[in-house]
Order: C-alpha cells, then sequence, then structure tokens
C-alpha cells in the first residue's frame, strides 16, 4: 500500500519525569524524509497513519514528525512495551509500513 520500512532504534522517553512518560522511537532520517516528501491529506500534527509489528505485537497507530531529529517518532504504548518486554533504552526491530 505505502512505503515498507524495518529498521532498528533505541527506545527513548519523550517526559522523563513520570515513568508513565510517552515512550518512542526514531524512524531513520532518510525513510522519514521520503515518508515526508509523499503528497498525503493534511492531518493534526502531521501525522501519518501506519501499521507497526515489533516482535509478536501488531498495531495500527501514527507516526509524528520531530523537527528536533528531523525524522518521523513512533510511540509505543503500555501495552506493547509489557507484552514485549520492551525497557527504556532497548534497542528494538520495527517493521512499518505507511497506510496513506
Amino acid at each position: 500500500m505505502g512505503e515498507q520500512l524495518t529498521f532498528r532504534a533505541e527506545v527513548w522517553q519523550w517526559d522523563a519525569r513520570t515513568e508513565e512518560g510517552w515512550y518512542f522511537v526514531t524512524l531513520p532520517t532518510g525513510p522519514s524524509e521520503e515518508i515526508a516528501d509523499r503528497p498525503r491529506p493534511p492531518r493534526g500534527f502531521g501525522s501519518v497513519k501506519v501499521r507497526v509489528r515489533v516482535g509478536g505485537s501488531s498495531w495500527a497507530t501514527s507516526i509524528f514528525p520531530d523537527s528536533k531529529a528531523g525524522a518521523y517518532v513512533l510511540p509505543l504504548k503500555k501495552a506493547v512495551r509489557k507484552a514485549e518486554g520492551i525497557e527504556l533504552g532497548d534497542e528494538v526491530e520495527v517493521e512499518l509500513e505507511t497506510l496513506e
């Protein structure tokens, strides 16, 4: 359907003040640029709908542009982190497909 990408990235936390902060991985810069260059209908915060697989977990979500990183970031919800035993600082393999 859209771009397909497999990559490895380190899990980082956006708000380190609490354990319940948001956890993300950053997509590689090159593929992020390709995703950003593809025409899409405008969506909130510049998000792009994606389907993701990490380990045995798969789900639909959105990726968001991060101007500081110059790349998109993928949120990792708590249920996935728990199911896959993912901790802050772990490197995870991500399979991602854009849906639009």
